[in-house]
């Protein structure tokens, strides 16, 4: 099952349901920005990326969660 970030992606992590991480960063500015997974309040920690793409515009990240 996928979950996007933003509020609910943040509720999901939360709640220790979500497993893996993947991230596309790219050169964007996007102004005053968001935070990824909304407003958590617990610490979680994500092991070094399993994958790793470099793309042209893009690097595209998988992280496990360690619960």
């Amino acid at each position: 099952m996928a979950v996007a970030a933003g509020d609910v992606g943040g509720q999901a992590f939360a709640l220790g349901l979500v497993d893996e991480v993947a991230m596309d960063v790219a050169p964007v500015v996007l102004g005053s920005g968001k935070r990824y997974f909304g407003s958590v309040d617990s610490q979680h920690l994500l092991e070094d990326p399993h994958t790793v793409i470099q793309g042209k515009r893009a690097l595209h990240l998988r992280y496990r969660v360690r619960h």
